[in-house]
């Protein structure tokens, strides 16, 4: 299974198992918060994603900068565009973000593959 696949296949199948708990409202209010977060507002949907980025690589969850880098993809944001964002985190976040931005371009470069 590539990877862009095998990550979708446990965010979905995880994600699907803590909706499935019985009054877990909490969760069910963030997931709805981030949903809307990341709409059309005084910002546009694909800047949101970029600042998303970002803030996921300066934190250093690998998931979330899969997550962000997935809907940026979608967004059509150019590898060009990419490489100015990823040198944004690393500046913010420091020299700790580049083993986060390494993954982070290998997994950009599996997304471009599986156009």
């Amino acid at each position: 299974m590539d990877t862009v696949k095998e990550f979708n296949a446990y965010r979905e199948r995880m994600n699907d198992k803590m909706m499935s708990v019985p009054n877990n409202r909490i969760m069910k209010r963030i997931y709805s918060l981030d949903t809307l977060t990341y709409q059309d507002g005084a910002l546009d949907a694909k800047t949101k994603e970029m600042l998303g980025l970002v803030a996921s690589m300066v934190l250093r969850c690998d998931d979330c900068i899969r997550y962000h880098l997935q809907t940026c993809h979608e967004f059509g944001i150019t590898t060009e565009e990419m490489m100015e964002i990823f040198g944004v985190a690393n500046l913010v976040g420091g020299t700790i973000v580049i083993p986060h931005t390494r993954r982070a371009l290998e997994y950009w470069e599996a997304l471009s593959e599986n156009q």
